[in-house]
Order: C-alpha cells, then sequence, then structure tokens
C-alpha cells in the first residue's frame, strides 16, 4: 500500500482579510493534497510567517502595508534561494511583473485567475516549474525591449 503523498503547505499572505479568508476555503475545498499553514496581512507577518513555518509555496499579494511584495520575495529568497513564491495580484502592469520574476518570483497570477488553474499553478511551483501567464510574460518582456 502506497502512503498518501505529502501536502503541499501553503502560506497566503494578502492584506485584505476578505481574500485571505476566499484562498483559505479553496485551498481546503480542493481536494489536491493541500494545507494551509498561515496567512500574513502585512508584508513584515508574511516574513516572519514564512521564517516559522517554511511553506513548500507562499501565495503573495504584490502591494502589502509595511514591506512590499517585492521586498517580501527579496528577504525570503536570501534566506534561502529555493523559496517558491506566486504573486497573486490585481496589478499587471509590465514593471510590477518584472520587478517580482527579477526578484524571484516563480509565478505571477492576476486574482481574476479561475480556481483550478490556480491549483494547478500551486502544483506545477511545488514540483520546480515556474507558473506565469503567456500573456504577462509577453508584457514584461516587451517592457525591457
Amino acid at each position: 500500500m502506497q502512503s498518501p503523498k505529502p501536502r503541499i503547505r501553503v502560506l497566503i499572505a494578502d492584506d485584505h482579510g476578505v481574500v485571505r479568508e476566499g484562498l483559505v476555503s479553496m485551498i481546503r475545498r480542493n481536494k489536491a493534497n493541500m494545507t494551509v499553514v498561515g496567512e500574513a496581512g502585512t508584508g513584515r507577518e508574511a516574513v516572519q510567517l514564512w521564517n516559522e513555518h517554511r511553506p513548500d509555496v507562499t501565495l503573495l499579494d504584490l502591494r502589502m502595508p509595511e514591506l512590499d511584495g517585492v521586498d517580501v520575495i527579496k528577504e525570503i529568497r536570501a534566506t534561502d534561494e529555493k523559496a517558491r513564491i506566486i504573486v497573486l495580484t490585481t496589478f499587471d502592469g509590465d514593471e510590477d511583473i518584472y520587478r517580482a520574476i527579477k526578484a524571484g518570483a516563480k509565478g505571477y497570477l492576476l486574482k481574476e485567475v479561475p480556481r483550478e488553474a490556480l491549483m494547478d499553478s500551486i502544483r506545477r511551483v511545488h514540483a520546480g516549474e515556474t507558473s506565469v501567464p503567456v500573456h504577462l510574460v509577453a508584457k514584461s518582456i516587451n517592457h525591457r525591449l
């Protein structure tokens, strides 16, 4: 008999409580072997909870109080360059995308992403892949040309 796959441990960082609650609910309803290990409402809290729990994947809003998402990514990746972070935001500006990816984000999704696409992105980033929609990659590249 095979032992069950270990759960993907997810940290959620968003300054809007209703968004955090929705993400927690989505992950709990999903039968994809995921569990939420922490919820942060500020960038500083995100770094603290990441250090405490060392999650497999972090879902991080780009605009956070106390420390913005890019600075959160930089701080976490200074501790562990293999940290897997997905930016989940409403901001699709080419400079935002570029800065997040340059800082080390492994995924960049807009909050309008369908639930299954979000769950798939978590699984892919956990497996070591990147997860950035093609149209956002193109936008970031065009910005740099």
